[in-house]
């Protein structure tokens, strides 16, 4: 589908299709603020704080798994079919999530809702990436961004007050309204002729990649915790881990429509950008998870407080992702991202600075910093992924981006929870004391932090990729 008509504005005839993408992105954006800071809520009246980590765990895995499929398939079936199925199934996990009954139960109705972020999520960037050119694409990227920014506001704000005068449930139920605006908006204005042809679904791929992540991240969570790191349930979770991504790579390579294309990962500006991805997805899962639980259990602040602190990084994400064009249009792809890595590393390096001596103004600067700079990395390597490939292929490089920042959130998170939860192994008699929050919190920031640098890498490895170079493949 081409729409490259003058505009990028609302008024433009891909103006409703622009307004339904950012609806789709809010399904996800809301319910991921709204969640982080709910957790003391969640674990008061469920329990099960060691699980906690599940919550984001098993819907990221859920998305991750389910992303390359999706993505496929959109190559082949259409963008709008893909999106419409995720919207559906994001509704279905939201309803369950709201009347769970139990941490099992929450973590279980989670994972759908992952299914169905794994399609929302990608297909409305790669919707975007379609209809817009490679010069619109930062400021249409920079709307879809926006999203977080108000779902920064509007979602700790609701966290805080269903979790304080409410009940955490409503920040599930929020989501039945959206879901149903976005799906008849896109129903209405989304129009898109595919060239429909007969496909195969690598099931085999799907389920070895589910089974290896599942497996290596339950040894990573509960590691220390429900076994011992040298124990054999430990060993053998990390081993058959380890040979199902094996045999899924093996699968890969002879399967007739993988769903993760072994070819990505030969182009060194697919590869480099995807190893930016993994990194963004998890310096954004250890802010977002441990950032609330840190202030309310050290500083004893309410979660609306809290939320608002962490609003700060999604705030200054999409402001930086809007003017990114500016940036990767004047120095390139890979000049952007390295200065929005340095941005990322300052707030990081603040975070730990601080961490022992915790200070409301302070860790929430830290937090908009870091979030300026993710922006500035974020965006333009996503873009610069899309834009080096034709219609038939992108799907699949959005998938591809989309799916190793769902994995660097998942297996970050695993990596934080057990950093957490080794240090909460030594509380006494049950009370988890500020001094051991504030331990945790530091000790996660520094992860973070780690997490940054190592990012730094794959950017340095990234092409001196010119815009008018990708854009020629991509036009071609």
């Amino acid at each position: 589908m081409s729409l490259h008509s003058t505009g990028v504005g609302f008024r433009s005839e891909r103006g409703p299709i622009l307004i339904s993408l950012m609806l789709t992105t809010g399904l996800v954006a809301i319910d991921s603020t709204i969640l982080a800071t709910a957790v003391p809520s969640i674990v008061s009246d469920l329990g099960g704080f060691a699980l906690f980590p599940w919550l984001f765990s098993v819907y990221l895995l859920a998305q991750a798994v389910t992303v390359p499929v999706y993505a496929k398939l959109a190559d082949t079936v259409g963008r709008k079919p893909i999106i419409l199925l995720g919207i559906a199934l994001f509704l279905l996990g939201s309803v369950l999530c709201a009347f769970a009954w139990s941490m099992p139960a929450l973590i279980a109705f989670r994972a759908i809702q992952g299914l169905g972020a794994g399609a929302v999520q990608p297909m409305a960037i790669t919707i975007a990436g379609d209809i817009y050119t490679v010069a619109e694409r930062a400021k249409t990227q920079g709307y879809l961004a926006s999203v977080w920014a108000v779902s920064s506001v509007v979602g700790p704000t609701l966290g805080g007050v269903f979790s304080e005068f409410l009940s955490w449930r409503w920040i599930f139920l929020v989501n039945i309204p959206l879901c149903l605006l976005a799906g008849w908006m896109l129903i209405r204005h989304f129009h898109e002729k595919v060239e429909h042809r007969s496909h195969q679904v690598d099931y085999a791929g799907a389920i070895l990649l589910t089974l290896g992540l599942t497996s290596l991240i339950l040894a990573v969570l509960e590691g220390g915790q429900a076994w011992s790191w040298s124990s054999p349930q430990s060993i053998i979770a990390f081993a058959f881990g380890a040979l199902a991504i094996g045999a899924f790579l093996a699968v890969e390579r002879r399967a007739p429509e993988p769903i993760l294309p072994l070819w990505v990962f030969s182009r060194r500006l697919l590869l480099t950008t995807t190893g930016v991805a993994l990194g963004v997805g998890a310096i954004l899962i250890g802010l977002t998870s441990y950032v609330p639980t840190y202030l309310e259990g050290a500083l004893g602040v309410s979660p609306l407080i809290s939320g608002l602190a962490l609003a700060a990084l999604t705030i200054g994400w999409p402001i930086s992702a809007s003017l990114s064009g500016r940036f990767y249009l004047r120095i390139g792809f890979r000049s952007t991202v390295l200065l929005g890595l340095v941005f990322a590393i300052v707030g990081a390096v603040i975070l730990v600075i601080f961490a022992s001596t915790p200070m409301l103004p302070v860790v929430a600067a830290a937090c908009f910093v870091i979030g300026l700079g993710l922006g500035l990395v974020a965006t333009p390597s996503l873009i610069a992924a899309q834009s080096s490939v034709q219609w038939n292929e992108r799907g699949v490089v959005t998938g591809t981006n989309m799916f190793a920042r769902s994995i660097g959130s998942a297996v970050g998170v695993a990596i934080f929870g057990a950093i957490a939860n080794a240090i909460f192994a030594s509380e006494v008699n049950g009370q988890r004391t500020p001094a051991l929050v504030t331990q945790a919190g530091t000790s996660v920031f520094i992860a973070v932090l780690i997490c940054a640098v190592l990012t730094v890498i794959a950017g340095l490895a990234m092409p001196h990729a010119r815009v008018e170079d990708v854009e020629h493949v991509a036009s071609e």
